[in-house]
């Protein structure tokens, strides 16, 4: 007899389990029937015992699982808890080893507030001529200090250490360097935490906003009023300090022989700008943030952590942390935990950790927004030279902000209460026409490939516009992923492939 199909083998072998099943039934229903009658004679009256209740859950049952543990916010609530006797963050303290400018005059800013004095923390390397015309003034990131190297007054590795000194990019054999903290930072120069000399109290949120171009006009009263340059040799910087660069140039054309910007862009655009404005939404969401007034009570650090974690997303790529993380964790024999677990999240951790109570909240809400509101277009300065004209005729105090008067929607083309936005062209030209006072000046520009906070192409749009202006002095440098997979912190870890290009456009002779 041939094999049944599959099939049919199939349903034979459920009706064999079928009747096996009965029959195991039919033998468990007799035996039943046999234990009762042997437990209950004829004619006998069952004695019922009722079910015990079942014990109390609470007493006897423990949970399926057991609870997770959270180091990560323990470690929060324990530095809450101890600023009740300190420490106090570091931004608070005095910080040595800089020199400090005093400008009693007012500083009128582009958004119609008003510093009525203001002081401006920096350092220097090298030695200044004769002349004078050896000076080149280098723009710090968004949460940098002045100390860029380190000096006899302080020996700390500064933030461009291996760039600056005898033979490096910036040859301090040849030139004399400025470095400054920005107005609206915490490491000396006048911020949110700062004493407002009106009444005696901090600043805090009173502190009014500014811009990159309110930074670049205090850093030239600096120049010409503390040191006496009439025109400095090269303007340098990278991230918000390419920005500066490019923004004392343009407003100060004739005090600079050359710009260099590394990893910046002529104006912000949307996706930086949406990652800035998330880290400040973190940061603002913190109860200790207390809308700015946190001073001399607990900061708002666990804020601060999380917007540094975003920002560390985009300060790097992608391909690094493939490479350098993958997908492993700090300890493949513990189980998952919601806390760090995976390597790139403890790095992330670290890095927040870190930075929390290095740099003050306040100063990174007021840079941020700095650094949005950047756009060398000619119609921006324009409306920024008005405002700071009005406030001269007639001394007025800050200007408060307005939100919209409506939730977000799609904007018409036209509003009847709105300036009419410039489409596309129309926006190109305006910033070719901002950035014409620099078509005299030779520039370079450094950008990177694996940078996801500047993409490269910003910084082919630097180059494009300038030429576009007519400037033919214009360098142009792209580190490809072949080269550097660091991203935008490129210009912080490839000595030799960032240096290297600086060091020679600075001292070529045009």
């Amino acid at each position: 007899m041939g094999r049944l199909p599959i099939s049919a083998r199939a349903m034979r072998s459920t009706r064999l389990l079928r009747a096996v099943s009965s029959s195991a039934k039919v033998a468990q229903a007799v035996a039943m029937q046999a234990q009762s009658a042997t437990s209950h004679p004829p004619n006998s009256v069952p004695q019922h015992t009722p079910p015990l209740p079942p014990p109390p859950l609470s007493r006897t049952r423990a949970p399926s699982n057991a609870q997770m543990a959270f180091p990560c916010l323990d470690v929060l609530e324990d530095r809450t808890r101890s600023f009740d006797t300190g420490p106090e963050p570091t931004y608070s303290r005095n910080l040595t080893g800089f020199e400090l400018y005093h400008s009693s005059q007012p500083l009128r800013l582009d958004n119609g507030g008003i510093l009525r004095e203001f002081d401006i923390a920096y350092e220097t390397w090298g030695h200044l001529n004769e002349d004078k015309s050896n000076a080149i003034i280098l723009h710090t990131g968004l949460s940098a200090s002045s100390h860029a190297h380190s000096h006899t007054k302080n020996s700390a590795p500064g933030w461009w250490e291996k760039f600056i000194g005898p033979g490096c990019a910036i040859d301090t054999n040849r030139f004399f360097v400025i470095c400054t903290n920005v107005i609206g930072g915490c490491y000396g120069s006048s911020g949110p935490s700062s004493i407002d000399p009106a009444d005696g109290k901090r600043y805090a949120t009173r502190f009014p906003i500014i811009t990159v171009d309110d930074m670049t006009r205090a850093q030239h009263r600096l120049c010409t009023e503390q040191f006496g340059i009439s025109k400095l040799h090269a303007s340098v910087g990278a991230s918000m300090g390419g920005m500066q660069s490019l923004s004392f140039g343009t407003q100060f054309p004739e005090s600079v022989g050359r710009i260099v910007s590394i990893s910046g862009c002529a104006r912000s655009h949307p996706y930086s700008i949406a990652m800035r404005h998330t880290q400040r939404q973190v940061l603002m969401a913190d109860p200790n943030w207390r809308r700015g007034f946190y001073y001399d009570s607990v900061p708002p650090h666990a804020g601060m952590k999380l917007a540094r974690e975003i920002a560390t997303i985009t300060y790097r790529s992608g391909p690094e942390w493939e490479q350098r993380f993958g997908r492993r964790r700090a300890d493949p024999r513990k189980l998952p935990a919601l806390c760090a677990d995976f390597l790139i999240e403890t790095y992330l951790d670290h890095q927040g950790e870190k930075f929390c109570l290095e740099y003050d909240a306040n100063s990174l809400l007021y840079v941020s927004k700095a650094m949005d509101l950047f756009d060398l277009s000619l119609s921006t300065r324009q409306k920024a030279i008005d405002t700071r004209a009005a406030l001269y005729v007639a001394d007025a105090d800050t200007v408060p902000c307005a939100l919209p008067r409506s939730p977000y929607k799609e904007q018409p083309e036209v509003v009847a209460d709105i300036p009419r936005q410039l489409n596309f062209d129309e926006a190109r030209e305006d910033l070719v026409a901002g950035m014409g006072p620099l078509r005299e000046t030779p520039v370079f520009v450094l950008g990177v490939e694996s940078d996801i906070l500047f993409p490269s192409w910003q910084q082919k749009e630097i180059v494009d516009v300038l030429r576009d202006s007519g400037n033919t002095e214009v360098e142009h440098v792209e580190l490809g992923s072949d080269v550097s997979v660091y991203g935008h912190d490129t210009f912080l870890l490839s000595v030799k492939e960032v240096g290297a290009p600086v060091k020679e456009f600075l001292e070529k002779v045009f």
